[in-house]
């Protein structure tokens, strides 16, 4: 997905919210968003893929700031916030393979939700769920699952990954001759997932974690490692989590990647063509 002109102050937005989380001391955080809205010039063009670009200036911006995860503690508060809604839903709801993929796309509310009420959250989640995708090409995904030997499974945000979690474990129970592969950044950028992230949410228990070998949002194929690329390319199927693998991966029009993703920004929403916040589940 090439750049719309609203990406532009949404990833100004965040690089305030980077320099906010990072100090205190507010003219520094003035120095930041200054230095910060220097580079935009230099690195966006018409052609800009904005999850690629966005991730360059942020570690630009960390570097300058002189911090390697300014997104920690509010990551720390997503996954334990997740954890609990996960917990509550399982007691609640009967979970099958269908169920659990609609929470996985639901769960990215998780990406916006730290500073809510667990039961506001877990609310918000059944409603969703009740209202059901507004693309849904489920069916054809498991019917691909089922024809399958390799998955890969990319991750999105933190907090989320507790949702995701609940999909691998049904598609484990469904599909136990799949050979399933998880990947999360390498290092912290913003709220992603990285690989320890995973390890640490207990993933590694559905599938074997894997790095994309970059921390650029997204897989752009230019800088993911070339171990990645050597699995995404024998992968008889890719699911492909949130905004930030839509923007990368809509570029290569590959059939074999499905997009499970909330379109919660208007650019994506008209890429797609659907209403802002619809959910999506979608191969290209």
């Amino acid at each position: 997905m090439k750049v719309h002109y609203e990406c532009l102050a949404c990833q100004v937005l965040q690089c305030q919210r980077i320099a906010e989380l990072s100090t205190e001391d507010l003219e520094k955080r003035r120095r930041a968003m200054i230095f910060s809205s220097k580079l935009f010039a230099d690195y966006f063009n018409e052609n800009s893929i904005p999850a690629v670009v966005g991730s360059e200036i942020f570690l630009r911006l960390y570097e300058y700031l002189g911090v390697n995860d300014p997104f920690k503690g509010y990551k720390d508060r997503s996954n334990k916030l997740a954890r609990k809604v996960v917990d509550d839903l399982k007691r609640k709801l009967k979970i099958d393979l269908n169920t659990a993929l609609k929470l996985a796309i639901a769960g990215n509310v998780i990406d916006f939700a730290v500073g809510y009420n667990p039961e506001k959250i877990e609310e918000d989640i059944l409603e969703m769920v009740k209202e059901g995708l507004y693309i849904d090409e489920s069916k054809k995904l498991f019917d691909t699952l089922k024809m399958s030997k390799i998955l890969l499974y990319i991750t999105d945000n933190c907090g989320e990954i507790y949702f995701d979690k609940l999909l691998l474990e049904k598609i484990r129970e469904e599909f136990p001759r799949l050979e399933v592969y998880i990947a999360g950044k390498e290092d912290a950028i913003i709220n992603d997932a990285t690989v320890n992230d995973l390890k640490e949410a207990g993933i590694d228990k559905f599938g074997k974690i894997i790095s994309t070998g970059t921390r650029i949002v997204g897989v752009p194929m230019n800088k993911v490692s070339r171990d990645f690329i050597e699995i995404f390319n024998k992968a008889d199927v890719i699911i492909a989590k949130g905004q930030g693998n839509f923007e990368t991966l809509s570029e290569i029009k590959d059939d074999r990647v499905f997009f499970l993703l909330k379109a919660k920004c208007k650019p994506v929403a008209r890429e797609l063509n659907v209403p802002q916040g619809a959910m999506i589940c979608k191969a290209l």
